[in-house]
């Protein structure tokens, strides 16, 4: 795949990496891309780099366009591996070139790679580069995801290379949102957002604060996963909602289960809740985690369901409730129920997490072995009730 030119000298140099599935412990179903920009100036300069296996890829890339020892500013965005994994290659052959990142994207490259004969140019928000015709800004993205990340803004193009932010996890030849369509875009990023800055909404939030304060404008958005935002202002406004949990009228349902009697009562609270609300339903070891807190991001009432084994939770619930926890999704009701053969236990656990994470807690649901019919009867009382809490939003 021959390098592709975004806008006049500036170039896309990244890979496609088709056969990735996991991405700390996130599923990405249709792989990745690592994006690497090069722009053609008088100080020629390449903003971040590829995981280092496709060093190799990315440099063909480059050569295609310049000699890569020519490359001036190597720019590093953010720390991380599939970032900045081939900026040893790149300072083998590009042995001049300075490095441009945040003072904590240096203090992490120093501790990942030998720096010590590396010339570094330490930048903050609102600093700037002449590189020729064009100007580079710097905007400090803290914790978006990781301390050390930063956003590259080509004034005179009004271009953002931001990073992580705005990216998606898929592998396609389409490098721009409308070739795959911008809503299948917005689907992906979703994903992204899901499973990666849902809980960093309030960074966020002050973050597009900041860069309303700035004054900036953008026409075109260039992450550095997934495709190029040519349509900037529709992932704007949903990084906007998302960061402000705007809620859905939705259930979402999960739940795991051992001889069925919980996957009953989930269904019986489906049954229930589908008067009043869209709902949908996860069972944890069929479904991908990541696709369960995509739904969850905007969905206003939870429901988890598991049986108690050994006085708490099944482990499979167990390990997706550390997972959401980990996530901290906001402003939503929270309704655990399950079965339980000789002593309870389970919905305590849920009951606790939803706590932690400040959810409007109903009263559990629990059942003694098997479910009879005026139980489950009880439990689609039950999501009739969800359902008619989750449609005041």
């Amino acid at each position: 795949m021959k390098p592709m030119e975004i806008l006049e000298n500036v170039y896309w140099v990244g890979v496609i990496d088709w056969d990735e599935r996991d991405f700390h412990g996130f599923e990405i179903v249709r792989g990745a891309t690592y994006n690497a920009y090069l722009i053609i100036d008088k100080k020629i300069t390449l903003v971040d780099t590829v995981k280092h296996k496709f060093f190799p890829e990315m440099i063909e890339r480059i050569k295609q366009v310049i000699d890569p020892s020519q490359i001036d500013y190597i720019i590093s965005n953010h720390v991380e591996m599939d970032h900045s994994g081939s900026l040893v290659g790149m300072k083998k052959i590009a042995k001049d070139a300075t490095i441009v990142c945040t003072q904590k994207g240096k203090y992490g490259l120093c501790k990942y790679f030998d720096c010590g004969d590396w010339e570094f140019r330490v930048v903050r928000t609102g600093d700037e580069i002449k590189i020729g015709k064009r100007t580079l800004m710097f905007l400090e993205m803290r914790m978006l995801h990781w301390p050390d990340n930063m956003a590259t803004y080509v004034k005179e193009d009004k271009l953002l290379l931001s990073n992580d932010a705005f990216g998606q996890h898929i592998a396609s030849v389409e490098r721009f949102d409308e070739e795959i369509g911008v809503d299948e875009a917005i689907k992906w990023a979703k994903i992204y957002y899901a499973n990666i800055l849902m809980p960093f909404g309030n960074l966020i939030k002050k973050k597009l604060k900041e860069i309303g304060d700035l004054g900036l404008q953008f026409n075109m958005i260039a992450p550095s996963h997934g495709v190029i935002w040519r349509n900037p202002e529709k992932i704007i406004e949903s990084y906007a909602k998302w960061a402000n949990f705007e809620n859905e009228n939705k259930v979402v349902i999960v739940y795991d289960t051992m001889w069925k009697s919980t996957a009953k009562i989930a269904k019986a609270i489906a049954d229930g809740a589908a008067t009043k609300a869209k709902v949908r339903m996860f069972h944890v070891r069929r479904d991908a985690l990541s696709e369960i807190m995509t739904e969850i991001l905007d969905a206003k009432a939870i429901a988890i369901g598991s049986p108690t084994m050994h006085n708490t939770v099944f482990p499979p619930v167990a390990g997706f409730l550390a997972y959401m926890k980990g996530l901290k999704p906001k402003n939503k009701i929270g309704l655990a129920f399950g079965s339980y053969g000789w002593s309870g236990g389970a919905t305590k656990e849920i009951n606790r997490v939803f706590e932690e994470l400040r959810f409007e807690v109903m009263e559990p649901l629990e059942v003694m072995y098997k479910p009879t019919r005026e139980e489950l009867e009880m439990a689609y009382d039950v999501g009739v009730e969800l359902g008619k809490r989750a449609s005041k939003t």
